[in-house]
């Protein structure tokens, strides 16, 4: 009988079906991520490269906690070189967007300097941000900071002001406070940086704006040339950076249109350059075969010490082919012209990528 009464009991367990709530915020993570190949040639006299390149590859986790969004990314990359890859943290960060007027973000993200930092590099449209972007703006920075992607950790408050008729809102603010010394780093002086913008959206795909950046770099080794000739090296305990930006875009229906002037003011690593640099560039995408092939073509310059004697302009054109949304080739020329290069300044560049997303 008591046999009996357990092969009951097993009979109607196993008959029971067990079921495990997942919380939202679980379903709410997103996995995504892309990866860019590359190959680059250029004809610069006496160094003359060509080279297949992995250029990146990203894994993005994005997710919903309440009122917070979140996002953890992971690069790898070849930045140092081939056969010397990178594989850092490059986003970690929360946000609170209750309310769009107001939004706060902390942790490791885009400096909030620029249109064109922020871009991401899949849909940027180029071989690489602007020359003054990648000195200026936190990728390889002028300083010599460790290549951050533009990125930084801190604190950022923004939001999206005076909403029309149609409900779209007209001006954009964002203020935010940084270690000053790039992706996974902690302060090295104990100084902030400060970095604002604001624009405004007079009308559907147009911004106008300016952007401010005061702040140091802590620990700044440099290099200079001594009264006779020769390479000496010293360290700045805190080296002053203050910069600016002037912006504006129109991005519309595949038509994107943007340009940028940047200054800076403050040391660099080579200190014959001076304290002073500046660059601009205008670009535009336009669509030939809409969603499947744009044209595209971009002037460009970077002075290093703010002078023409250290110019590097590029003249670029080029075409963006997308077989899906998800994979597309892309091809550029340059014609270079590099004051800095001792000898002949003008030079030819290619550069060729398919590009991935999942």
């Amino acid at each position: 009988m008591t046999l009996a009464f357990m092969a009951i009991a097993l009979t109607a367990n196993a008959q029971e079906k067990t079921t495990i709530e997942v919380p939202q915020w679980v379903k709410n993570i997103k996995f995504s991520g892309y990866g860019m190949l590359q190959y680059q040639g250029q004809d610069p006299e006496g160094n003359a490269t060509n080279s297949f390149n992995l250029r990146l590859a990203r894994f993005i986790l994005d997710g919903k906690i309440g009122d917070f969004d979140w996002r953890a990314q992971i690069q790898g990359t070849n930045v140092k070189g081939p056969g010397e890859p990178t594989v850092q943290l490059v986003d970690l960060y929360a946000e609170w967007r209750k309310y769009p007027e107001f939004k706060v973000r902390a942790g490791q993200f885009k400096r909030a300097f620029t249109f064109e930092n922020p871009t991401n590099p899949i849909t940027q449209g180029w071989y690489l941000y602007a020359n003054v972007i990648n000195a200026l703006s936190g990728f390889g920075d002028r300083t010599g900071e460790k290549s951050s992607g533009g990125r930084d950790i801190g604190i950022q408050f923004s939001g999206d002001l005076f909403p029309n008729a149609d409900g779209r809102r007209l001006l954009h603010y964002q203020v935010g406070v940084y270690n000053g010394e790039g992706v996974n780093s902690k302060d090295a002086d104990n100084k902030k940086d400060i970095i604002g913008g604001i624009w405004v959206m007079p009308i559907k795909g147009v911004r106008i704006g300016a952007f401010g950046w005061t702040g140091t770099k802590g620990s700044l080794s440099t290099s200079f040339t001594d009264d006779n000739g020769d390479k000496q090296s010293m360290t700045i305990t805190s080296a002053r950076k203050n910069r600016y930006a002037i912006s504006a875009e129109y991005d519309k229906d595949e038509y994107t249109f943007r340009a940028e002037y940047l200054h800076s003011q403050g040391w660099g690593s080579n200190l014959d350059l001076g304290d002073k640099a500046d660059g601009w560039y205008a670009f535009g995408i336009v669509p030939v075969i809409k969603s499947k092939l744009h044209a595209k073509a971009r002037y460009q310059t970077y002075r290093q010490a703010k002078d023409w004697a250290t110019s590097k302009t590029m003249y670029e054109i080029g075409a963006n082919y997308y077989f899906t949304k998800n994979l597309q080739v892309n091809f550029e020329y340059a014609r270079v012209n590099d004051r800095s290069l001792a000898d002949k300044h003008n030079y030819n560049f290619v550069d060729l990528e398919l590009d991935f997303r999942f």
